[in-house]
């Protein structure tokens, strides 16, 4: 079956952000989501799950390990397991990117509170 944003499983994140559950098994899940200009995720990590993010439209800060990288459409970025991180939108328009997470990241996100690094 064809899978599209406007057939996918939707939910709604951080009060104002979007995520459609483009493939959503055990072993990997796809996610097309959607930020707000202004808005972030709260700092994480995952145990066991690899991330990719990879921006289709808009410019996303991405926070991994204290180092700050700016997407801008076409690019992307892994996540090694274990890396903490954050996506933030700081431009005044909106981003949607892909999140590709091998395995899933179902049951094994740890959020942060303040920026101090994983011992």
């Amino acid at each position: 079956m064809k899978i599209s944003k406007q057939n996918a499983a939707h939910y709604i994140w951080g009060a104002q952000c979007d995520g459609w559950h483009l493939v959503q098994n055990e072993g990997l899940s796809i996610i097309h989501e959607r930020m707000p200009a202004g808005t972030a995720e709260i700092r994480h990590y995952h145990s066991a799950s690899r991330q990719f993010f990879f921006i289709l439209s808009g410019v996303a800060c991405m926070e991994l390990d204290g180092v700050e990288y700016t997407l801008e459409p076409h690019e992307g970025l892994e996540i090694p397991p274990g890396v903490p991180h954050q996506m933030q939108n700081t431009s005044a328009n909106e981003v949607e990117f892909l999140v590709i997470s091998l395995p899933s990241t179902r049951g094994d996100r740890i959020e942060l509170t303040d920026t101090s690094e994983i011992n």
